[in-house]
């Protein structure tokens, strides 16, 4: 009786053991990503295991071909090898014992796109589009009394100023020469918060101080540093740089782009970054040299524009293709960065790589591994910010952070969401799209 109770309880852990296996197993098929990219004359393997089974919606002979591996089928195992033939969208379907539908599969068949990797250090200088309100404060009237005219009416930290009385505002010194010609008890100012416009009236306060005519804020028209270069395309000459947006200091908003320029920068000084205070590289550029192109777009995940025939010709880069984010794997890779007025390449491991379905600025975990890196800056510092990252010959992403407490250490942007932001509310959709396949 014993016996039996010991050979029952082996037997109910084994199948407990099982169970919780075949569930982790299950859980992973549920997980995987709902949309997969395959490049156009490439192949790509599904593995499921049983009961489920993969297959089309519908009959897509002309864009992929799907067959079923029987040598892969080791145990509860099964593979399925995707060919892309053409470029297109193929459905399908995950199915419990081949009846019941249980998950999506969208395989989109793409033309992989070439890009010339960058790492060249960038000089960027940014234009806003209006104005920037970057504080409210009070204005000493003639009276000795304090106004505050703007909070008043509403304006707060953050807000853009496009127009005052319909007139579109230029700078800040624009600001000022509009408030003083137009003299009038109230003005209409046109607003931008969060992507809506609305118009407010005002009227501004004449300060005591310089008898000028004032709302009481505080704004900021451009601002300028150092960043990377992390792609650029030959054919349509666009580029893409940072692998983050350019947010004012003082507000933390993305700044709106009215006309920006990258130019090439010249490395002064690199201050190592130590745990607990992130390095910085120090670099110089002037505006009237060196124009490398234009910026049209500061986005989340970078800036972009156009570069110049000059840089394309002088630079001489060799396109690579890109790896598509569900390609990136833990493991060896390597950035291209500046550091002494050239660029080089520089060994760092990918120490996690995150499924991600939206984009993120964090995309992947990585490590710097280059002892001439660390030596030289400690790992990853401020102005690295889009260094190319490339792991098994294909452009995958940029750098886009450091970890604070460990400067070694640092997140990367998927190349990906770079690049679906040149096709997002660009004013050259088309032409990207042509010269980019």
């Amino acid at each position: 009786m014993d016996k039996y109770r010991e050979y029952r309880k082996i037997f109910s852990l084994s199948i407990l053991i099982f169970a919780f296996f075949y569930l982790i197993q299950i859980t992973n098929i549920l997980f995987y990503p709902t949309e997969i990219k395959i490049a156009k004359g490439e192949n790509k393997n599904i593995d499921v295991v049983f009961p489920f089974y993969l297959s089309a919606l519908h009959n897509e002979d002309t864009i992929v071909q799907s067959t079923y591996n029987y040598n892969s089928n080791k145990g509860f195992k099964r593979s399925y090898k995707i060919d892309g033939l053409d470029a297109g969208e193929v459905k399908f379907q995950l199915k419990l014992l081949g009846l019941i539908p249980v998950k999506r599969l969208d395989v989109n068949v793409v033309d992989r796109p070439k890009l010339v990797p960058g790492g060249n250090a960038l000089g960027v200088r940014l234009n806003t589009k209006g104005v920037l309100v970057v504080a409210v404060t009070d204005v000493l009237g003639p009276d000795g009394k304090r106004y505050n005219p703007a909070k008043d009416a509403g304006i707060k930290a953050g807000d853009i100023i496009l127009e005052i009385n319909n007139i579109k505002v230029v700078d800040a010194e624009h600001v000022v020469k509009l408030l003083n010609q137009l003299k009038e008890d109230k003005i209409k100012i046109l607003i931008e918060r969060n992507k809506i416009q609305f118009e407010i009236e005002v009227t501004p306060v004449k300060s005591i101080q310089d008898n000028c005519y004032r709302l009481g804020i505080w704004v900021r028209d451009k601002t300028a540093g150092i960043g990377t270069l992390t792609f650029y395309d030959n054919n349509s000459k666009i580029f893409g740089a940072l692998g983050h947006g350019i947010t004012d200091v003082d507000t933390g908003n993305l700044l709106n782009v009215e006309h920006g320029k990258i130019m090439n920068a010249k490395i002064v000084n690199i201050e190592q970054g130590k745990r607990g205070s992130p390095g910085e590289i120090r670099g110089i550029f002037y505006e009237t040299e060196s124009v490398l192109g234009e910026i049209t777009k500061n986005s989340p995940y970078g800036i972009f524009g156009s570069v110049t025939d000059e840089f394309i010709k002088s630079n001489k880069g060799k396109a690579i293709p890109i790896g598509f984010k569900e390609e990136v794997k833990e493991g060896k890779a390597y950035i291209l960065t500046t550091v002494d007025d050239k660029v080089e390449k520089f060994e760092i491991e990918i120490l996690k790589a995150q499924p991600q379905q939206y984009p993120d600025q964090k995309s992947m975990t990585v490590k710097v591994t280059d002892k001439k890196l660390l030596e030289k800056t400690g790992g990853i510092v401020q102005g690295m910010s889009g260094s190319p990252i490339i792991q098994d010959g294909k452009l995958i992403g940029a750098i886009t952070h450091v970890f604070v407490n460990d400067p070694t250490k640092g997140y990367g942007i998927y190349i990906e969401w770079m690049l679906e932001q040149i096709n997002t509310n660009y004013n050259i959709d088309e032409k990207i799209a042509e010269n980019m396949n």
